[in-house]
C-alpha cells in the first residue's frame, strides 16, 4: 500500500532525508537532516526507509560510478517556472557545468539568470536534480543549499568519474 513517508539514506556525501508521496514519487531529497526530521515530526509523517529503497539503490549506483542519470518518478512541488528550471537541470550531463545565464537561455528566458538562480536554490531534490552543476558565469562555485564544500565534493566526484575526451591535446599531425 502506497503512503506518504520519508526515509534516511546514508551516502558518501552525507546523510540525506528522502520523501516520497502516496503515489511513490520522490518529492524531496535533502542534506539538512535535522530540519527535515523536525518537518516530519510536526506533520506526523512516518519513517519508512524500505519505501525509499529505489532511491537508496540509485544513489549507491551513482556513488559507485555506475549511474550518471537517475530514473525515478519525481514530484517536486513548485511554480511552473521552477518546474521548467528543474527539468532543464536534469538535462545537464554528468561531469559538466553550466552558468545560470546558460540555464536561463536553455529554458528560453535569457534575461532570467537571477530567477533561475532562485529556482536553483529552492530545488527540493538535491543531487538527483543536479543543481550542483550550475556555477557562476566566471566559472566559480556559487551558493549551494548543502554548502559550498558539498557542491565542490559533488563536482569533483563527477569530474573524477568522467573519462577525458580521447583526443584532447593530441597533435593532429602525429
Amino acid at each position: 500500500m502506497s503512503h506518504y513517508c520519508y526515509g534516511i539514506i546514508e551516502t558518501r556525501f552525507g546523510t540525506v532525508v528522502a520523501w516520497r508521496d502516496a503515489a511513490g514519487a520522490l518529492q524531496r531529497l535533502e542534506f539538512h537532516v535535522e530540519r527535515e526530521l523536525e518537518h516530519a515530526a510536526t506533520r506526523g509523517i512516518r519513517r519508512d526507509d524500505a519505501a525509499l529503497a529505489a532511491v537508496a539503490s540509485q544513489l549507491q549506483e551513482y556513488e559507485n560510478g555506475q549511474r550518471r542519470d537517475f530514473s525515478l518518478p519525481l514530484a517536486a512541488e513548485g511554480t511552473p517556472f521552477q518546474q521548467r528550471v528543474w527539468a532543464e537541470l536534469q538535462r545537464i550531463p554528468f561531469g559538466t557545468t553550466i552558468s545560470y545565464g546558460e540555464l536561463a537561455q536553455r529554458i528560453g528566458d535569457p534575461g532570467a539568470a537571477r530567477a533561475v538562480g532562485r529556482a536553483n536554490a529552492t530545488n527540493p531534490i538535491a543531487l538527483i536534480v543536479p543543481c550542483h552543476r550550475v556555477i557562476g558565469a566566471n566559472g566559480k562555485l556559487t551558493s549551494y543549499a548543502g554548502g559550498l564544500p558539498l557542491k565542490a565534493a559533488l563536482l569533483q566526484f563527477e569530474l573524477s568519474h568522467t573519462p577525458a575526451a580521447l583526443f584532447v591535446g593530441l597533435d593532429a599531425g602525429a
